[in-house]
């Protein structure tokens, strides 16, 4: 076979469905994990996605990992709690098992998601119980979760497409079809619909990084958010830190913790967040599809919070503790992103939040401080980190955003105007 036709072959319109999911799961290991000869891989993922994790461990064996060990969650399954579970259940969490998880992550392993499962799954079970569930594993998940927010390990998530999800994305089509249309998305968003999906991501990286060296340089003290339905003034905890296109783990293992990514990313003060914001995009959080959601802030607290559709969703997500009603997030993502301009909702934070400049509820990255990874709790708070059971990111950004970056002596600097870089 002469060298042309192989060239030709490699196009990507050329692979088989099986060719591109195995280029997305070496990319999941070699840029998403930058996974390690020597070291353990906890995998969790919906059981749609068994093709995907077993190419995946495939290519984190030939990295040279120890034992790859994956936790399947089954949609069918979870129903049945709802159904036939007495109350009780829904106050309780197996911490012996998260305890356990965040001690491998102690030991050295590194912690693989594959997002994929139904995300209107619980939309009609009750709400109150969806919520209580969700503060029990939340508690029982700390431990774990402080590592990853830490960044003390390298991580990752990619995504699986599976048929309850895509028929959410693509109402109306038939199953096949949907699926199929759902994975085109998931390999383009993720980069991997190129020659060289590894010197692909390695160059935008090196993007996102020069513009996180930027905003570092520029020590803004604040950010002025202005567009419809938004007046917002997000003041920017002492000591921040922007990151984005990739972080070097305490570990030392580079990686890059979401697939896809177009963010540039840092943490706001809790207590320095003031005016009304509204989102640009529905929020699929818990089964439900939370839409038009207005807020106000006053003194880095929501003191108001609305919704056309799931706002009783909404009010309990806030009200899970006093941290849930402040930010622990800001992040500025070009409207020109490749999510945005594919027009789809994909249902999923996961690429939805990359496709709009976006803020979180709940609990702050401690890597987004100087020094950050070396403090307890109380110092971070001190420098204005806000800490929570959760981690909610919604999306504020539009082609109508701009974006001001506000100096300490008050003076304005445009860094976005109609959703884009200037």
């Amino acid at each position: 076979m002469s060298v042309a036709v192989v060239a030709e072959k490699t196009k990507f319109a050329d692979l088989t469905f099986e060719e591109k999911l195995d280029r997305l799961a070496e990319v999941a290991v070699k840029v998403g994990l930058g996974l390690r000869a020597g070291q353990e891989l906890i995998m969790s993922a919906p059981m749609e996605a068994l093709p995907l994790v077993r190419r995946i461990t495939e290519h984190a064996y030939k990295a040279g990992a120890l034992l790859v060990t994956t936790f399947y969650a089954d949609d069918p399954s979870v129903l049945a709690r709802y159904e036939y579970a007495s109350d009780a259940s829904f106050d309780y969490a197996p911490k012996w098992l998260q305890d356990g998880i965040a001690e491998g992550f102690r030991s050295g392993a590194a912690r693989l998601a594959i997002a994929g499962s139904n995300p209107a799954l619980l939309a009609k079970q009750d709400p109150a119980k969806v919520a209580r569930a969700n503060v029990a594993a939340s508690k029982a998940g700390k431990p774990a979760m402080e590592l990853i927010t830490r960044h003390e390990i390298n991580w990752t998530i990619v995504a699986c497409a599976t048929p309850e999800w895509a028929k959410l994305v693509y109402p109306g089509e038939p199953e096949e079809i949907a699926v199929a249309k759902l994975w085109e998305a998931i390999f383009v968003a993720s980069r991997i619909a190129v020659d060289d999906p590894v010197a692909e991501w390695q160059e935008h990286g090196a993007r996102l990084k020069s513009r996180v060296e930027m905003l570092n340089a520029k020590r803004f003290s604040a950010l002025h958010f202005t567009g419809p339905g938004t007046d917002l003034t997000v003041g920017l905890a002492d000591d921040h830190l922007w990151a984005g296109g990739g972080t070097t783990a305490g570990n030392g293992v580079y990686c890059q913790p979401n697939i896809p990514t177009e963010e540039c990313f840092t943490t706001p003060h809790k207590d320095r967040v003031d005016g009304t914001v509204k989102a640009s995009k529905p929020l699929s959080h818990q089964g439900t599809l939370i839409e038009n959601i207005a807020v106000r802030f006053e003194g880095g607290k929501i003191v108001e919070a609305t919704a056309t559709a799931g706002e009783d969703v909404l009010n309990r997500l806030i009200s899970t503790d006093d941290g849930a009603r402040r930010l622990g997030e800001v992040a500025l993502v070009p409207h020109s992103s490749p999510i945005a301009q594919s027009g789809v909702l994909f249902w999923s934070t996961l690429f939805d939040e990359n496709a709009a400049s976006h803020i979180a509820l709940g609990q702050a990255y401690s890597t987004c401080l100087i020094g950050g990874e070396k403090m307890d709790a109380e110092q971070l708070a001190a420098l204005g980190a806000n800490a929570s059971l959760i981690h909610v990111d919604w999306m504020i950004g539009s082609g109508e955003m701009d974006v001001d970056g506000v100096a300490a002596d008050g003076s304005a600097e445009p860094l976005m105007r109609k959703g884009e870089w200037v």
